[in-house]
């Protein structure tokens, strides 16, 4: 399967989905949020992902968000996460981001069960066939319990039906492996907080949370690090790892959330069983925060 590779470089909003009180999913302000992340100058969005509280959705809910991304997105790069432990599920948003013409479709692995390798390939074969779309396997491992090797991500990146790999992990010796091994195949940084020693290991780009509100932060990272600004680059890192440390201290993705309410764009809160963020969090954002966005 043929791709551009340049169409699939650089910096992807793993999106927040915004919800009204009653649970609802606020249409209006998810536009917005697309439209102030094109001015950020992101490369496209990952859509429905474990930032967007897929798994606490419904496939219907999914699909109105792909349809709603893709009408608003432009010319952005648009990967749909179809991933869902019920692979009737998975399939049906596979088929929808095909009509959809996304670019590309993502799933994490089954989870839960534990299943074997074999499973969990025929799991992202049968998806792959059913998208007819490149794939991207997401490797998450702190969150999915699934810890594949490299032999098995290569079993992936030798089929031309994937594309890369949506890497979530801190073992960046395997990420370089998987480069070496596989250098025209795509590899996307995961965790926002050490994107800088993704790139210096091989990543081609990424795909993060925080990008919701801060994604000029790491388009500057990558375009110093092209541009062999190390020590400029490292410094940027710095300033979004402040901001992601009291991320992590509220919990976040509501403090994600959060943050963009307090900039005028209503996400709302995250879905039951996550709490809400207190009166004293908002204010921690509203000063150590939203200064240095």
């Amino acid at each position: 399967m043929s791709y551009n590779k340049e169409k699939f470089d650089g910096i992807f909003t793993a999106l927040l989905t915004p919800f009204e009180r009653d649970g609802s999913i606020n249409e209006a302000a998810l536009k917005d949020l697309i439209r102030y992340n094109l001015k950020m100058g992101v490369r496209g969005f990952y859509v429905c992902g474990s930032t967007g509280e897929a798994f606490m959705m419904s496939r219907e809910e999914r699909a109105r968000v792909m349809e709603i991304v893709k009408a608003e997105a432009g010319d952005a790069t648009l990967i749909a996460h179809i991933g869902s432990v019920n692979e009737m599920d998975a399939a049906a948003l596979a088929r929808q981001a095909r009509t959809l013409e996304y670019d590309l479709v993502s799933s994490v692995a089954p989870y839960y069960y534990k299943f074997s390798f074999e499973e969990i390939h025929g799991y992202y074969s049968r998806l792959a066939d059913a998208a007819e779309l490149p794939m991207l396997v997401y490797h998450i491992p702190a969150l999915s319990g699934v810890n594949m090797r490299t032999s098995d991500l290569g079993t992936f990146l030798r089929d031309d039906r994937f594309i890369g790999i949506k890497y979530t992990s801190n073992d960046f010796f395997m990420m370089e492996q998987c480069k070496a091994a596989f250098p025209e195949k795509v590899l996307y940084n995961g965790y926002d907080e050490m994107f800088l020693a993704g790139l210096s290991m091989g990543a081609d780009g990424a795909i993060g949370s925080t990008y919701n509100f801060m994604a000029n932060k790491f388009v500057r990272i990558q375009s110093l690090f092209k541009e062999g600004n190390i020590a400029e680059a490292q410094k940027i890192q710095r300033e979004a790892n402040k901001i992601i440390t009291i991320l992590c201290k509220i919990g976040v993705m509501r403090a994600e959330k959060e943050v963009l309410n307090q900039m005028g764009i209503n996400l709302g809160v995250c879905r039951h069983p996550f709490t809400e963020t207190t009166a004293e969090d908002k204010a921690l954002i509203q000063k150590e925060i939203l200064p240095f966005i």
